[in-house]
């Protein structure tokens, strides 16, 4: 038992993961007791950019918002595949709708971006993606995590034990 059982957290997977972005929070969850469903864009099989396999429990387009309490995307290379992706683009933007969390890390600020809910919100992201967030119309930060109702944002896969931290505490009502 642990402070997020009964939630239900799906993080995206597309090939070129940032492995440690993929997996740390997906064990950090796990560990807090919610069940963490996979989601892919269509294949069952993806490898991150280090190497490591990730099989999708169910694709992106077979599941809907109502049923997840909070979405994951990892970064790495696998945001820019992510945000080519209807569905996933969809449940991003009915997840934002729903107010539900959707933490992203690194790279994965593409794909809000190509959803279409950053403007007017903070976040911060890997430091090449700043311009990409600002012209979206995002005030960006640097710091570790930024959360901005329910955005959980973070750089990179140092401030990954931050990030999983307030998403935890998002999840369980106590932050």
């Amino acid at each position: 038992m642990g402070p997020l059982e009964n939630r239900h957290v799906g993080t995206l997977v597309e090939d070129l993961y940032e492995d440690l972005d993929l997996w740390y929070p997906t064990i950090r969850l796990r560990e807090a007791g919610a069940a963490v469903t996979l989601l892919g864009t269509g294949r069952s099989d993806y490898r991150g950019k280090h190497g490591l396999p990730a099989t999708a429990d169910v694709s992106v387009d077979d599941i809907r918002a109502e049923t997840l309490d909070a979405l994951v995307i990892p970064g790495g290379y696998a945001p820019d595949h992510l945000r080519r992706h209807a569905g996933v683009l969809a449940l991003v933007r009915e997840m934002d709708r729903q107010q539900k969390p959707v933490a992203f890390i690194c790279h994965a600020g593409w794909v809000p971006i190509s959803a279409g809910i950053v403007r007017g919100r903070r976040v911060t992201s890997f430091h090449s993606i700043r311009d990409d967030l600002e012209n979206a119309g995002a005030r960006w930060e640097d710091s570790p995590v930024v959360v901005d109702g329910h955005l959980i944002s973070s750089r990179h896969p140092g401030d990954l034990p931050v990030f999983c931290r307030t998403l935890i505490a998002e999840l369980s009502g106590v932050a």
